[in-house]
């Protein structure tokens, strides 16, 4: 993974130092809030419920076991012994003392770590795919390009004032694990016909109020041209993005409105005043980053590891957590594990302080110093011994993280909700937990197979629930919260918006209006097709039915 640098830093030592400075001035009482606001949310803190929030920068979603011990520590010190973690590859601590921030800042920069443009109208933590520089299906490391946009965008005196919030997600595989099209700018590596690498460029997707995927504007725009051409892009948002209007400040409402082909033409425009070498990153630069990146230290193994493949044989529960958790690694013999943080019963993306230092141990001994966040809320570790994958797994029992549904029905996304956040309408840890709980039969669970469902307390969407296959969204209805179901959204490579299923309801009726439409789903589908598939070639009719049929 990248290490930082002397600059990074003094950039990461210098932010901490300021903002001890300015929480201190609040804590005087010569910073009123409204002046403290901006301040404090451009170091990632907020406030929300029931106390200070304080969201973690994780670029591209990579850590080593260090900074994941000093999570664990921050969890037992200054929270109530776990963290969160969330859609953007972030961590956040839900229960953080205002007068505890700047010492927080300072432990976190001792381990190349900060909360640098985790909020606020500039450019957002960049995510990418958390099997990068293990599978094989990638045509370079996306984590290379996500860290020159870092770097790159860091602090960058132009775009730290944008018209909103802005996000960006690399890809670099034909199976989309980043969701590119729900962000501002996603980007996805290809190769041409000729072996030219370039980024297919789309912009303007988004969630929120007024959910939109993004278009492409450029099908392929060479490597050398990034940092110009997405220079580009941000002058016109910048220029044209609605300042006024809260609601109508994201990149999507301007795409939207000047039309995917005119504002890609008005980009082109200003990318042709502004290309040149000096705009671009310097292939000496380039190297430099990239040779944070190397192929690891991979040894030579059988394609087919014999333990393993006994240990499956003799252990159900290991085979059932190699069938869903583990996926095939570029190198034979190695396996992607995905430790999920979706035990049933439990708050989706949580971990305690005791599960981090099991993750780390384990990044340690057996997974070559790599975790990962993904956006989905769990951890990957990327480059274990399939041999090495029986003691992963029997550990990972032992702390409660060895849930097998990666995929599957209890693989819930989550955002807080209105357990925490002083946004949202609605609750959806508890919506969560009991779907979840239906799904507790792992028989019946992987019988269901492949269904992502995605919960948000409000119209904000940071549970993504516009792309979940089943999408619910929390809804106040005169004090009382109720809940509207979407269905057939997906935020993968065969991105779509979900679609309305009709009223919405109670919360005593969600988690058994889920089971309705799963077992339509298993009456209705054909072969080895997903519930996505069934819905696409069925259409809403029959799950409506399932629903509200009942009730009439």
């Amino acid at each position: 993974m990248y290490r930082y640098d002397a600059i990074d830093r003094e950039i990461v030592a210098d932010r901490a130092a300021e903002f001890r400075g300015q929480v201190e001035r609040r804590l005087g009482g010569d910073l009123t809030e409204d002046q403290f606001k901006p301040l404090r949310l451009m170091n990632g803190l907020y406030l929300q419920l029931h106390a200070y929030m304080l969201r973690i920068a994780i670029p591209y979603g990579s850590v080593n076991a260090a900074q994941m011990r000093r999570f664990a520590d921050i969890a037992r010190q200054y929270d109530k012994g776990y963290g969160h973690f969330t859609t953007r590859q972030n961590l956040q601590f839900h229960w953080i003392k205002l007068a505890d921030t700047p010492d927080i800042l300072d432990r976190l920069a001792e381990v190349d770590l900060h909360a640098i443009q985790t909020s606020g109208n500039c450019i957002r933590n960049v995510t990418s795919d958390p099997f990068a520089g293990a599978t094989a299906e990638e045509v370079d490391d996306p984590r290379v390009w996500s860290e020159v946009i870092r770097q790159w965008s860091t602090l960058h005196p132009e775009f730290s004032y944008l018209p909103r919030k802005f996000k960006f997600a690399v890809t670099a595989s034909a199976k989309d694990r980043t969701a590119a099209k729900v962000h501002d700018i996603g980007l996805a590596l290809r190769r041409s016909r000729d072996g030219t690498l370039g980024f297919e460029v789309m912009v303007g997707g988004g969630q929120g109020r007024t959910p939109y995927l993004a278009s492409t504007i450029r099908e392929h725009l060479p490597v050398g041209h990034l940092l110009s051409y997405i220079q580009a892009i941000l002058r016109v948002y910048n220029r044209h993005g609605r300042r006024d209007n809260i609601y109508k400040a994201r990149i999507k409402i301007l795409v939207a409105s000047l039309g995917a082909e005119e504002f890609a033409r008005q980009v082109e425009e200003e990318w042709a005043k502004i290309d040149a070498p000096t705009n671009d990153l310097p292939d000496t630069e380039l190297a430099r980053i990239r040779a944070a990146f190397t192929p690891l230290a991979f040894e030579t193994l059988a394609p087919h590891a014999g333990a393993y493949e006994l240990a499956k044989a003799s252990d159900p529960a290991l085979a059932r957590f190699a069938r869903n958790n583990v996926k095939a690694h570029k190198v034979a013999g190695y396996g992607i594990v995905e430790v999920s943080l979706k035990t049933i019963g439990a708050t989706p993306g949580d971990i305690t302080a005791e599960q981090m230092d099991v993750v780390a141990d384990l990044a340690e001994r057996y997974g070559l110093d790599d975790i990962r966040v993904t956006h989905e809320q769990n951890l990957v570790l990327p480059h274990v011994k399939l041999d090495d994958i029986p003691a992963v797994h029997a550990q990972l029992a032992a702390t409660g993280l060895a849930s097998a549904n990666i995929n599957l029905a209890s693989d819930i996304i989550a955002c807080p909700g209105l357990d925490y956040c002083a946004l949202a309408n609605a609750r959806a840890i508890p919506i969560a937990q009991h779907i979840a709980e239906r799904f507790s039969d792992a028989d019946h669970a992987e019988k269901v197979g492949e269904l992502k469902i995605k919960i948000s307390g409000c119209i904000n969407a940071c549970g993504h629930h516009h792309v979940g296959h089943i999408g619910i969204l929390g809804v106040d209805k005169k004090g009382e919260e109720f809940y509207q179901l979407s269905l057939g959204g997906s935020g993968a490579e065969d991105a779509s918006l979900a679609q309305i299923l009709g009223p919405a309801l109670p919360a005593n009726r969600v988690a058994e209006a889920v089971d309705q439409l799963v077992e339509a789903y298993l009456r209705e589908r054909q072969g080895e097709e997903r519930f996505l598939d069934t819905f696409r070639r069925l259409g809403m009719a029959p799950f409506k039915e399932a629903v509200y049929a009942p009730a009439l």
